[in-house]
This record gives C-alpha cells, sequence and structure tokens, in this order.
C-alpha cells in the first residue's frame, strides 16, 4: 500500500507541474499580449513534462497522462485497479493547478499589461486546450489529437519503455510534447493528455463551461492514438527485434 501511495503522489505532482507551468505559459501569454508566443508555451509544456517525467520515472514509471496509463494498461503492463488509481491522481493534480491559477490570475491587475488577470483567464480559457468548431471540424480535432498522441507514445516507448532506449530520462518525451504543440497548438491546443486538460477545465470555472461539449475529444483523441501506437511498437518493434 505504501507503494502506491508513492507513486500516485508522484503521478499527481508530475501532472500537476505539467499542468501548472503548460497552461499558466498560456495564461502569461495572454495577460501580457503575446509572450512568450507559441515557442515558449511549447517549450514550458516540454520542459515541465520533461522534469515531471525523470523525477517521477523510477517511482511510478512517470506516466503524468492517463493516455500513457491506458497504453499500458492495454499491453499488459499495469494491472487495472493501479491503471485507475493513476487517473484519478493524475486529473486531481492537474485539477488542483487548474484551480490553483485561477486563483493566482484572477487577482492580478492589469497595469501595464495587455489585460487584468481575470480578463485573460475568460480570454484564454485558462489555457484549457479547445478548437473553434467554425475553424476546425470535430473529425479533424480527433485525427490531430490521434496523431499527436500516437507520435507522443512511440517516443514513450522508445525512449522509456523499451529495454535499448537511451539514458536521456523524459527529456525524449518532453521534446515530442514541444514538437506537438509547435504544430497542433493553433489547431486543437495539442493536448494529448485528458489530464491536463480536464485540470483547467474545472479550474476555469464558469470561464470555461462553453468548452465541456468538446471535452470527449480531447479523451477519444489521446487514448486512441495512444493504445495505436503502444501496439504497434510492441508488435512490429519490440517482438520483432526479439526475434531477430
Amino acid at each position: 500500500m505504501q507503494g502506491l501511495v508513492q507513486k500516485l503522489t508522484a503521478e499527481l505532482i508530475g501532472t500537476f507541474a505539467l499542468t501548472f507551468i503548460g497552461a499558466g505559459a498560456i495564461l502569461v501569454n495572454t495577460w501580457t499580449g503575446g509572450q512568450p508566443g507559441l515557442l515558449g508555451i511549447a517549450l514550458a509544456h516540454g520542459l515541465a513534462l520533461s522534469i515531471a517525467v525523470s523525477a517521477a520515472m523510477n517511482i511510478s514509471g512517470g506516466h503524468i497522462n492517463p493516455a500513457v496509463t491506458a497504453t499500458m494498461f492495454a499491453t499488459g503492463r499495469i494491472k487495472a485497479g493501479a491503471a485507475i488509481a493513476y487517473v484519478i491522481a493524475q486529473c486531481g493534480g492537474a485539477i488542483i493547478a487548474g484551480l490553483l491559477l485561477n486563483g493566482i490570475f484572477g487577482g492580478l491587475g492589469g497595469e501595464g499589461m495587455a489585460m487584468t488577470g481575470k480578463a485573460a483567464i475568460e480570454k484564454c480559457m485558462l489555457g484549457t486546450p479547445n478548437f473553434d468548431p467554425a475553424v476546425v471540424s470535430i473529425g479533424t480535432a480527433v485525427l490531430v489529437e490521434v496523431l499527436l498522441t500516437f507520435l507522443l507514445l512511440f517516443a514513450v516507448f522508445g525512449t522509456a519503455v523499451d529495454d535499448r532506449a537511451p539514458k536521456i530520462g523524459g527529456f525524449g518525451i518532453g521534446l515530442t510534447v514541444c514538437m506537438d504543440i509547435l504544430l497542433g497548438g493553433p489547431i486543437t491546443g495539442a493536448a494529448m493528455n485528458p489530464a491536463r486538460t480536464i485540470g483547467t477545465l474545472i479550474g476555469g470555472g464558469s470561464a470555461t463551461s462553453a468548452l465541456w461539449s468538446q471535452h470527449w475529444v480531447y479523451w477519444v483523441g489521446p487514448l486512441l492514438g495512444g493504445m495505436v501506437a503502444g501496439f504497434v511498437y510492441d508488435a512490429l518493434i519490440l517482438n520483432r527485434a526479439a526475434k531477430s
């Protein structure tokens, strides 16, 4: 039981860090009127995830994402009870981050900035990944999240799961998130992580209430993309390598 508590604590803190820094960078970008920009937002997410995964890897495996946990369950690497507990811890950490961000930015003034912190929350919806249905169709949004998460889980398997993986901690995983955001950020917000999405969705309260109708995209896309990547890596890379 003690071991599980340690693992869940690591997952909660790791997902908190990703959400707090990642969504926080989006809020800062909105509050200041364009700083640090898309590249800065991508780097904030990528660096936060790199450090969180590296710190948690030897404790919990460093999932920090329900899509990773679901893929590890689907490929027989974690039991159902532990997987459910992981997802709850991940979502809990992200929700705490969302609530804290709402409280912090809700109290910031606007002198010298583009707007007040409260206005920034409303404008960027607390940094919650979303898409404009008038610009991006639901099918395209799901496809983008599937593809981005496929690449993320391919990196997870190639740099962390595979016994032959290079010893680079979580930085290959974080760099993949950074890369994905540079393409997918303007399209869907490039969530690749249901916990990251629900954390600011709940934390944003009324500012994010309009996003609930599209929230299912940020579960279906990442879960599907992650599982496909896991099965492909297992079947075509790990098993083939074992036979050669």
